[in-house]
């Protein structure tokens, strides 16, 4: 049915054949953009800070006195720091996704030789013997990994609404690889390489189980019903008619919940609920999720959401076990591996994910995000542990291991997403996204990319720490 004339969001069917009926773009190019992404941070640390700020001594402070404010820093030196951070950081991430999109290729050489110089005048101007790769190290890539997932994430699902962001870039329709179909998957693998099962903690019990899984429950019907208050473009064959990105993750708590094994056997499961639904999809299961038939009941208005979480759930089972086996053994969070021993072995996992991917998209099924396939799981897994192997490098460049807004940014991961959909949907509602200029496109993404950055620096400054559960 057509929004009514007086709709808040009157192109909302234009819209949503603009994300429609996408292919994609190459694999090569998708690990092309997983490179320089992580380059482009380590890029950041090896230059420094305009003020001495460390994030990391800043954040031992608050844990030592609850989060409070870190007094000893002042406005002055926060802000000049966080400023350098989004300029050096997020202004160039949203440049690559836009305006050089086409430079890809380059811009990864490019940028690889600048981080080579880098690294080498640091080392030449003032000699300090290489820092070992210790427990503090490998935390600060983790953190750098799931920021830079969540800051890609946030720029793009504001971007995909404007013609300067390239249609290969936005969300595939059927089969086919592209930057966006990452995001969730990104999301799944992020939680699950530091989920309390990765780093062998006793699981929880029913009354915690439902306290984590609620407000994602809550979160989605929010959506649900803002969206469909405000006639909100959604692109029906991406979840579904009702579903959306916070009840597959919902589910995917709710299952680990039920079915708790070991980490150490979480691959096992992990691998068998994969085959078991890929084989599903090979029989018949593909043809029905792909047709654009739906009934009238649920389950079948919402068939991708639905059926995609079994894909979805081996996935993150699949990550459980990388993270216990890449970080923390058969020991806690306490007692982490080295970084050294992390990016050996990160790096051999992805290029067997990335083989393997290859393999299934040529002889099994084309990836397929929308359906969450086996080549979908092990491509996410592969592009995934490459980003992680590539800032495991921070050991040999001189200079800071994190930034300020990457600590901030970490603190308030789920904070910063929903203020990102808060933003974006204003924008929306605002702004005919479809038929501005590139120029007004580029700056209206620039002022939001500002806004988002600054107000979680803010946030942080002041020592807030947004928990929703």
């Amino acid at each position: 049915m057509d929004s009514l004339p007086n709709s808040l969001n009157p192109n909302k069917r234009l819209k949503e054949e603009f994300v429609s009926n996408l292919t994609g773009s190459s694999m090569l190019e998708i690990a092309a953009l997983s490179t320089l992404i992580p380059i482009v941070i380590l890029v950041r640390h090896s230059i420094g800070f305009n003020r001495i700020v460390d994030p990391v001594t800043i954040d031992i402070k608050r844990k030592k006195n609850d989060d409070a404010k870190d007094c000893s820093t002042s406005w002055s030196d926060y802000m000049a720091t966080l400023f350098m951070d989004f300029i050096l950081i997020v202004l160039p991430i949203l440049v690559f996704f836009t305006v050089l999109a086409e430079w890809t290729y380059i811009l990864v050489i490019l940028l690889t030789l600048l981080l080579i110089l880098c690294a080498v005048a640091k080392r030449l101007s003032s000699y300090s013997p290489p820092r070992e790769g210790g427990l503090l190290s490998l935390r600060e890539n983790i953190s750098s990994y799931r920021v830079a997932t969540m800051m890609i994430t946030c720029l793009c699902i504001l971007a995909v609404d404007f013609r300067i962001f390239p249609r290969r870039y936005a969300k595939t329709e059927t089969y086919g690889t592209s930057w966006m179909d990452l995001g969730v998957g990104s999301f799944v693998v992020a939680n699950a390489l530091v989920s309390r099962q990765a780093r062998n903690i006793s699981s929880m019990k029913w009354k915690s189980a439902i306290q984590s899984t609620a407000p994602l429950i809550i979160l989605g019907f929010v959506r649900l019903l803002t969206t469909a208050g405000v006639d909100y473009q959604v692109h029906v064959g991406e979840y579904g008619m009702h579903w959306n990105f916070f009840f597959t993750l919902a589910a995917i708590s709710a299952l680990t919940s039920i079915v708790n094994v070991p980490p150490q056997y979480c691959g096992i499961l992990g691998s068998l609920v994969l085959v078991g639904y890929q084989y599903c999809l090979l029989n018949g299961l593909n043809l029905y999720l792909l047709s654009n038939n739906r009934g009238t009941d649920l389950i079948s208005q919402n068939k991708e959401g639905v059926y995609s979480i079994l894909g979805y759930w081996g996935m993150y089972l699949l990550g459980v076990q990388l993270g216990n086996f890449l970080f923390f053994g058969n020991h806690s969070s306490a007692t982490m591996r080295s970084n050294e021993w992390a990016r050996i072995r990160a790096s051999i996992l992805s290029f067997l994910f990335w083989s393997l991917t290859v393999f299934l998209d040529s002889y099994v099924e084309r990836v397929s995000r929308r359906m969450c396939n086996l080549a979908y799981v092990t491509m996410v897994l592969a592009i995934n542990l490459q980003v992680l192997a590539i800032l495991m490098l921070s050991d040999f460049i001189p200079g800071s291991k994190s930034s300020v807004l990457e600590a901030a940014c970490n603190r308030n991961l789920l904070a910063t997403f929903l203020l990102a959909n808060v933003l974006t949907g204003l924008v929306n509602l605002s702004v005919d996204t479809l038929f501005v200029s590139s120029i007004t496109s580029l700056s209206i993404l620039i002022l939001y990319a500002f806004i988002l950055s600054f107000t979680i620096g803010l946030v942080d400054y002041n020592g807030i720490r947004l928990k929703f559960w």
